[in-house]
């Protein structure tokens, strides 16, 4: 795949939205901000430890490359880790920054600015860290595959790199690609994929929740338990979380083998198109 340009600028990230290129992330984020409490917050520390298999990170540098609504980056904050935050979308950074503002203001520890994850000379200024951590991101920068190569100098000796990436399920995962794409063409399209899609989760969720003689209300209250997000908000980051690229575990598992990094935690979507994620250490 080759290198595309890289356009820092607020005006390409808004025009690659106009064109139907890119999803509005961090608009989203800006909704999911009004609805975030500390048992969010709390769930989001719970599931980034659980993954990291610590609680303390104190002394620890952690790099969120697309910090997205920031909750990540608050997470590894309240666990002790010198934070830094970027990414590509200006709403995102300022979800980020309105977070920071919010919980450590005016706290060295914690540096929020905008990015390119496809920015050598950027990652490269950055200097390594001892977490370099991506959830969810990587495969909506429209070159994956370069943006995994790019991260993985970030990573100091014996440091660990955490990644989230969309399972490669073949032929459903095309069909997801092009409905994602379908979303980001304008209103209609918008319009369109979430007047099917969304009454479709929400009674197929209430017919399982019927058939198993649950609460309907359970599911929406629980969900969010591992990164301490909203359902409604993971829809629409879903539907239209475009540019769209996945791939196989174990593509992921060669691609960081060969540069050098060993696998310590592996959790796999389950058959499903959701997110493999990773835990690598690189050798000293």
């Amino acid at each position: 795949m080759s290198k595309p340009a890289v356009k820092p600028a607020a005006a390409d990230h808004a025009a690659e939205v106009r064109r139907g290129e890119r999803f509005e992330f961090g608009a989203n984020w800006t909704r999911f901000l009004e609805v975030l409490n500390e048992r969010r917050i709390a769930q989001a520390v719970d599931g980034l430890a659980d993954m990291l298999g610590t609680r303390d990170l104190t002394g620890k540098t952690f790099v969120d490359v697309g910090s997205g609504s920031g909750l990540s980056s608050l997470a590894a904050r309240r666990l002790g880790a010198s934070v830094r935050s970027f990414d590509y979308d200006p709403q995102s950074v300022a979800c980020t920054a309105e977070l920071k503002r919010r919980y450590y203001p005016d706290d060295p520890a914690w540096l929020v600015e905008r990015g390119s994850a496809l920015d050598p000379d950027f990652l490269a200024g950055l200097g390594t860290f001892d977490i370099v951590y991506s959830w969810g991101v990587l495969h909506h920068t429209g070159a994956m595959w370069r943006a995994l190569e790019l991260v993985a100098p970030m990573v100091g000796p014996g440091g660990t790199l955490f990644i989230a990436i969309y399972n490669d399920q073949g032929a459903w995962s095309g069909r997801w690609k092009k409905i994602k794409q379908l979303y980001c063409s304008g209103p209609a399209g918008k319009a369109l994929v979430s007047g099917v899609a969304i009454p479709y989760w929400i009674l197929r969720g209430a017919a399982a929740d019927i058939v198993w003689m649950r609460n309907p209300l359970t599911r929406y209250r629980e969900y969010g338990r591992e990164r301490g997000m909203s359902l409604t908000h993971d829809w629409h980051d879903w539907l239209g979380g475009y540019p769209f690229e996945y791939a196989k575990p174990e593509g992921i598992l060669d691609f960081y083998r060969k540069r050098g990094f060993r696998l310590d935690r592996l959790a796999t979507a389950g058959g499903s198109v959701g997110c493999n994620e990773f835990v690598f250490t690189r050798a000293d």
